[in-house]
Parts: structure tokens; sequence; C-alpha cells
């Protein structure tokens, strides 16, 4: 029978698919995801122990705690809460039985919700149908006494339940050892992106203490490279990314100030390195990894191309030889730029300005966002540099439209 020179493949399933699994780059995939907690929280020191302090009589058989957590998307509320659980359950493991329940209150956004899930989390069998407010509250009272247990409660993102229940919910916790000689049953953990205490009645903010309020910044870049670089450690095989590259994704992110911002960029990279691996490419992450647009990509004053067209000349000159640095390698110091400045001043035929109008010219491009700089003490300690780099542009990209607006120039 004829079959017009088509034969049956040999193989049975095509190597597009070898990537997958292969782990040239990625080792452990679990340190990305976003609710992924890890051992050490990077970045957020101070909080933890402006945390730790509303909770200094926890060790005490009538000690509790509450404390209003509040800050931007991104900047660490839930991770702070979920670490303090955990380390101060260990810290205290020997001296009191400490449990802690982290309701979602997007997901349970009623006060009979939220109480059922915490009673699921105490009591897996517990009935959560049928039961009516006050008969839920009695049951966590008797739980925790038979259990002589303490409950740290978490109510994140309370601003739901607070706009669809009231605060009542929080006003029956807060006084739920009212009844017996001794206190300390329940601690109290509220996180909101908003200011919640301005829409407590005032018996609430009498019992959670006004002052126990945290504002949580968002990250700035050193609190971004500390998180990257310790997913990276923790989830990328050795060898394969640089302290340069991480910097550049914590430049990148610190528009938003977000750590899922930057463990978004970092994961992107690692998918972009893993994609493009075969025999003969170099196993590590590289810029072009790195400069891959996403889909939620945030806008800036720079995000775009177009925004070197006014630059005079000149300017666009010294910014030429930054992008063909920048094309191959992560960073470089103010110092390279004069001699590289030099080299494309030679190959267009113009005379380089003076070293104070080159340095005026950085300036202008930080001021743009088409360069971030960073000071950095000399191996040795003997003086300081600045490093240079470009992370929110591919150096090459434009480099090219620079090439293009300079051959309409000269």
């Amino acid at each position: 029978m004829f079959n017009n020179g088509w034969r049956k493949p040999s193989y049975v399933m095509s190597n597009y698919l070898d990537r997958i699994g292969a782990g040239w780059v990625l080792a452990n995939p679990e340190v990305f995801n976003f609710d992924y907690v890890p051992e050490e929280l990077v970045g957020r020191e101070d909080i933890q122990n402006e945390l730790a302090s509303k909770f200094t009589t926890l060790h005490l058989p009538e000690g509790s705690g509450r404390v209003v957590i509040t800050g931007p998307v991104g900047s660490g509320k839930t991770a702070l809460a979920q670490t303090f659980c955990r380390d101060i359950q260990r810290h205290l493991n020997n001296k009191r039985n400490i449990r802690s329940v982290h309701v979602n209150c997007r997901n349970a956004s009623t006060s009979m919700r939220v109480v059922q899930r915490i009673l699921h989390e105490l009591a897996p069998g517990h009935p959560d149908r049928g039961l009516s407010m006050g008969e839920l509250l009695m049951s966590l009272r008797r739980i925790l006494r038979k259990e002589t247990s303490h409950l740290i409660v978490v109510l994140d993102e309370v601003d739901h339940m607070l706009r669809r229940s009231g605060d009542d919910l929080l006003y029956q916790l807060l006084r739920i050892d009212e009844d017996q000689s001794g206190k300390g049953t329940l601690s109290l953990i509220l996180i909101s992106q908003e200011q919640v205490l301005d829409v407590l009645e005032t018996a609430v903010i009498s019992r959670m203490g006004s002052t126990n309020h945290l504002r949580v910044k968002p990250y700035g870049i050193e609190g971004l490279a500390a998180i990257a670089t310790q997913r990276a450690i923790q989830g990328l095989v050795p060898g394969t990314w640089t302290p340069e590259i991480i910097r550049i994704l914590a430049e990148k992110a610190a528009i938003t100030g977000d750590a899922r911002r930057v463990i978004e960029l970092l994961n992107a990279a690692v998918e972009r390195c893993e994609f493009r691996q075969d025999a003969h490419t170099e196993r590590r992450l590289i810029i072009d990894d790195i400069h891959v647009p996403l889909n939620k990509e945030p806008t800036t004053s720079g995000s775009n191309l177009e925004h070197i067209d006014d630059l005079n000349p000149n300017a666009m000159l010294v910014l030429l030889a930054l992008c063909r640095r920048l094309t191959k390698e992560e960073s470089m110091t103010t110092g390279d730029v004069e001699q590289l400045y030099a080299v494309v001043c030679e190959e267009y035929e113009q005379k380089m300005k003076s070293h104070t109008t080159v340095w005026k010219y950085l300036k202008d491009f930080e001021e743009r966002q088409i360069i971030s700089s960073r000071v950095a003490t000399i191996t040795g300690g003997r003086g300081r540099t600045t490093h240079l780099g470009m992370p929110h542009f591919l150096p090459k990209d434009l480099a090219s439209r620079l090439e293009m607006l300079l051959k309409k120039k000269f």
C-alpha cells in the first residue's frame, strides 16, 4: 500500500518535552510558590522584634497578646504572622501548649464562617451547621479549656469580614475569658491592607489596644535582594546565578516593593533559562533571562523605548556605551563609562564631552529610570565605587533604537 513516502517516526515522544524535569537550573520548585514559608524570614528582622514585643507575657499561664498588622500587598504581613506563630510554638514548647489558627477572611467573609473555620481546625469532626454563633463560641471555650491550650487566632484580610459582619466577633473573642477566673486563653492577630482601627468600635479598640498596631512598609531593594537570594540558594542549582543578577531583579521589583514580584521575576528568569538549555549553552542565568517581559509588568515612566527619543545626541552616545556593556554584563562601574564612551565617540567621529557633563547625563538617566546605581565598597575596604545596571530595559533593544536614532543625528 502506498503512503506517499510517509513513515511512522521511530521515537515515541518528541524531545521537546525533554526539558520537563531536567532540572538544569531549577532544583526545588516549591520555594517559588507564593504560599511557601521559609524557615527564616529575611528583610523583616526589625518588625519581627516589634511583633514579639507585643507577646512578652505569653509564657505565663494568664498571658496573651493582640496586634493589628497593616501594610501594602506583598509587604510580608502574612509571612510575618505565620513565622511568628510557628516560632513561638517551638520556643514555648516545654512551657505552654500553644496552638494557632490562620483564617483568610477573603474566603471566610462572615463572622459565622470564621468561627466555623477555627473550630474545624481545632476539632475536625465538630459540626459546622445548625449551631448559633453563641453555641459555636461556647464550643470554642470548651475545647480550649479542656485542652488547657492557648490559641493564637490570625484573621488575615480581616477587612472583608468587617465589611459584611461588623466587629462583634472581635469583641466576643477578646472577652472569651470573662466568665472564668483565669485568663490567657486566646491571642488575636489581625492583618489588613487597610487601617482597620479606624472602623472598629471604641469597645473593641479599647480591648485591642490602640498602640498595638504594626505598620509594615513596602520592601526596599535590599530586602527584595535578600528574599531573592534566599530563594535562589534554596531553589536553584549552585553556580547557576550570581549576586549581580539577583540585584537587578530586586531593582526591577523595587517599583512595587512587593516580595511576590521579585519571586515572580526570579521564577520567570529561571523558566527562560531552562527553556533555552541544550548541550552547548551555559547553564546559568544571564541578562536576557531576567529581561523577559511578563504580562503584568508594572508600568513606569521609563517602561517604553520611546522614552529616550528626546535625549540629545551626546547623551545618546553615553547611553549607547552603557547598553553595549550591559548587554554582556550584569553591571558596570562609572569608571568604565568614559572608556567605553570614548570608543563610541570614535566610531561616530564625535568629540567627547567633559567628565562633569558625562556625570550629569548619568544622573539624568537614573532620574528617568533608564539605569539604576548602587554604591559598593571596593574589595579590601579601600574606597567605594558606583555600579550601574539597567533593570527595566533589555540593553540590546535599547542599543538598537539608539543606533537607529544616531544615524539621523550624525
